[in-house]
């Protein structure tokens, strides 16, 4: 499988906005689509509109997506595994394991020692 770039796209409407950031402001809270709504004063099926126009996915797959970047990020910090799946909301670290493989083709394990030597090499002496 292909490694594709994780990215997220900005969103340009004001509730989706205040919705992303209350999720991504703690990713270990599961947030249902109706909790975000009520707390950007918009209906469930405006907001899940939104993700679908503005970002091309349901809001089910956004969470996933930022959660999967963050870790990314962290990992490459030399975070732990098990330390970035609890912090990005993931409730074990297999299931974190799983689904960033599934999603980047390589165990988290595996892609932070890649980012971590990879910074080694660039490093001047």
């Amino acid at each position: 499988m292909a490694e594709q770039p994780i990215m997220l796209p900005a969103p340009r409407e004001q509730r989706l906005g205040d919705a992303c950031h209350l999720v991504e402001a703690d990713l270990s809270r599961p947030y249902t689509l109706a909790e975000i709504a009520r707390h950007v004063h918009t209906g469930e099926r405006t907001l899940s509109r939104l993700f679908r126009d503005e970002f091309g996915m349901t809001y089910p797959q956004w969470p996933t997506r930022t959660r999967l970047f963050n870790a990314m990020v962290m990992l490459a910090e030399g975070a732990t595994v098990t330390d970035t799946a609890h912090a990005c909301g993931w409730a074990s670290t297999s299931a974190f394991v799983d689904v960033f493989a599934r999603a980047m083709g390589t165990a988290p394990g595996t892609y932070r020692a890649g980012v971590l030597n990879q910074r080694e090499e660039r490093a001047p002496e």
